[in-house]
C-alpha cells in the first residue's frame, strides 16, 4: 500500500493553524504528527510542504453540472466540471438530481447517476431537487435518506412552472423533512411576485441584462426567506437551509431565526461577495449577460457586500459554496438578447472558490480557520459527510491541498479549466494559489499540472447533517 509523509507544512482546520506533518496511507489519513517527531524511515514518499498550508480538500455544496436550463444546458459535463474543481482545490461537489413536474423522484435520481458513471475526477454526492411534491415525492424522500445516501431535498420558491412548489407543498415536504431527519434546501425568491416585475419590464422596453437584477429585488428574497423560516416553524422547526443568500435583508431574517435557536442555515457564493449589479451586471451592451444569475448580483451602494463578510464571520452565514452553473456567452448566454428573461441563469466558479475565499483571509475579512470551515469542513459537517471529509485528521479520507500563501493566481479564460467561452472572474488576482492536490491519497494536481483521471471520483453516500437539534 502507497504511502506519502506531508512534512514542513501547516496544519489549518477549525482549530487553528498548527505545524505538522501529515502521513498518507493509501487513501487515508494515518497519523498527524508534531514536526519532527514523524517516521524518518521506511517505504514512503517524502513532499515537502515547507511554507505551506495543508488544509482539507474543498467541498463545493453546491454545484449543477449538465444541468438544463431554459432550453439549454450547463456548460460543464461532470468531467470538464469536475476536473476544474480539482484544479482549484475542491476534492468533492455535491450536485442536484432534478424532478420535474410529472416526473418520478427516483428516475431524477437515476438520470444523475448515469450522468456521472464513470465521469468525475473527484468524488460527489447529490441532493434532490423535488419539482412536484405529493404523496409519491414524499415516499420517494424517505426511501431516498434510507437508503440512497441522499439526505437533502432542494425546493424552490421562485420559477412557477417549472420548479416552483407553494405553501402547503413546501410545508408537506418540511413535515416529512422533520420526521426522516433530511435538511431542506430552499430557493428563496417570491417567484410569482417577480415574474408580474419581469414582465412589466419587458413591457416597457427594459431588456438589458441589468434588470433581471432589477426585477428581482432584495425585498423578494427577504420576504421569501422569512416566510420559509416562518414554515420550517410550522413544521416543528424543520431543518432549513437557505442557498445563496445575496442580500442584507435576507441575512437579517437567518440571523433573527438563528438567535433564538433554529434550526436554520444559510450558504453565500463568491459572486456575491464581490460582483455588482453596477460593476458587472450593468457592463455596456449585452455584457452584463455574464454576471445573470439567481440571486441576482446587488448593489454596489448598499451593504450587502459587507453584511455578507461579516455573516460569515458570526456564522450566520455557515458554508460558501458556488451555485457553479456555466453557461458560454456565444450561443447560450446570447439566447437572451433584447430579452433578459431569456438568458440562462448561472456563473462559473467551481475553480475559483478556494482561492477567492482566500483572498478574503488576505484582505482581513476571515481568519484562516474560518477559510478551512467555509470552503471544507462546515460543508462537510453540514451535509453528512464529515469527518470522512472536511478535515485532516487520523481516518479521514487524504483529501488535501497544499496551499502557497507565497503564489499568485491570476484568473482568466485563457488560464482556466471550466468549459466556458470566458471568465466572470477575468483578470481578478488572488494573493495565493493551489499548489498540490491529494484525493483519496493520490495526487492529482501539482503546480499547473494534472494527474487525476476521469472516473476516479466515487460516488459518496452521505448520513445526516451534524448540525440537526
Amino acid at each position: 500500500m502507497s504511502a506519502t509523509l506531508i512534512k514542513g507544512g501547516t496544519v489549518v482546520g477549525p482549530q487553528g493553524a498548527i505545524p505538522g506533518d501529515v502521513l498518507i496511507v493509501g487513501e487515508k489519513i494515518s497519523a498527524i504528527f508534531m514536526p519532527g517527531d514523524g517516521p524518518t524511515e521506511g517505504d514512503f514518499d517524502v513532499i515537502d510542504a515547507t511554507g505551506k498550508y495543508v488544509i482539507p480538500g474543498g467541498v463545493d455544496a453546491h454545484t449543477h453540472m449538465e444541468m438544463p436550463f431554459g432550453g439549454t444546458k450547463a456548460s460543464d459535463t461532470f468531467d470538464t466540471g469536475t476536473r476544474a474543481a480539482a484544479f482549484g482545490g475542491t476534492t468533492t461537489i455535491i450536485d442536484f438530481a432534478i424532478q420535474r413536474y410529472g416526473e418520478v423522484v427516483q428516475d431524477g435520481l437515476a438520470a444523475w447517476h448515469a450522468k456521472t458513471q464513470g465521469e468525475c475526477h473527484i468524488d460527489y454526492a447529490f441532493h434532490q431537487i423535488l419539482g412536484g411534491v405529493d404523496d409519491d415525492a414524499l415516499k420517494a424522500m424517505d426511501q431516498l435518506v434510507n437508503e440512497e445516501g441522499i439526505t437533502s431535498f432542494k425546493l424552490f420558491m421562485a420559477y412557477p412552472g417549472v420548479f416552483y412548489s407553494d405553501d402547503g407543498q413546501i410545508l408537506r415536504a418540511m413535515q416529512k423533512a422533520r420526521d426522516n431527519g433530511a435538511l431542506i434546501m430552499m430557493h428563496a425568491e417570491n417567484g410569482p411576485a417577480i415574474d408580474v416585475l419581469v414582465k412589466q419590464a419587458i413591457e416597457r422596453g427594459e431588456t438589458d441584462p441589468i434588470h433581471h437584477g432589477i426585477t428581482r429585488p432584495e425585498a423578494l428574497e427577504a420576504e421569501a426567506t422569512s416566510r420559509a423560516i416562518w414554515l420550517a416553524s410550522v413544521a416543528a422547526d424543520c431543518p432549513l437551509y437557505i442557498v445563496h443568500l445575496s442580500a442584507s435583508k435576507a441575512l437579517e431574517q437567518v440571523a433573527a431565526a438563528r438567535d433564538l435557536g433554529r434550526n436554520v442555515f444559510a450558504e453565500t457564493c463568491p459572486q456575491y461577495l464581490y460582483l455588482t449589479l453596477e460593476d458587472q451586471l450593468g457592463a455596456p451592451g449585452f455584457e452584463g449577460a455574464k454576471w445573470v444569475c439567481s440571486t441576482p448580483l446587488r448593489s454596489k451602494h448598499e451593504s450587502h457586500r459587507a453584511d455578507l463578510w461579516r455573516g460569515l464571520r458570526s456564522n450566520d452565514l455557515s458554508v460558501v459554496s458556488t451555485d457553479h452553473c456555466p453557461f458560454c456567452f456565444k450561443d447560450q448566454k446570447e439566447m437572451g438578447i433584447g430579452d433578459f428573461s431569456k438568458i440562462p441563469n448561472g456563473i462559473g466558479s467551481v475553480e475559483h472558490r478556494v482561492d477567492l475565499l482566500y483572498q478574503g483571509v488576505v484582505d482581513g475579512q476571515l481568519s484562516l480557520a474560518r477559510w478551512v470551515e467555509t470552503i471544507a469542513t462546515t460543508p462537510a459537517r453540514m451535509f453528512g459527510l464529515y469527518p470522512r471529509k472536511g478535515v485532516i485528521a487520523p481516518g479521514s479520507d487524504a483529501d488535501i491541498v497544499l496551499y502557497d500563501p507565497s503564489a499568485r493566481t491570476r484568473i482568466s479564460v485563457e488560464t482556466h479549466h471550466m468549459n466556458m467561452d470566458y471568465s466572470a472572474w477575468e483578470g481578478y488576482e488572488i494573493a495565493g494559489k493551489v499548489d498540490t492536490v491529494f484525493s483519496r491519497g493520490t495526487v492529482i494536481v501539482s503546480g499547473d499540472t494534472y494527474h487525476g483521471r476521469k472516473g476516479h471520483g466515487q460516488f459518496l453516500r452521505r448520513g445526516l447533517s451534524d448540525y440537526l437539534v
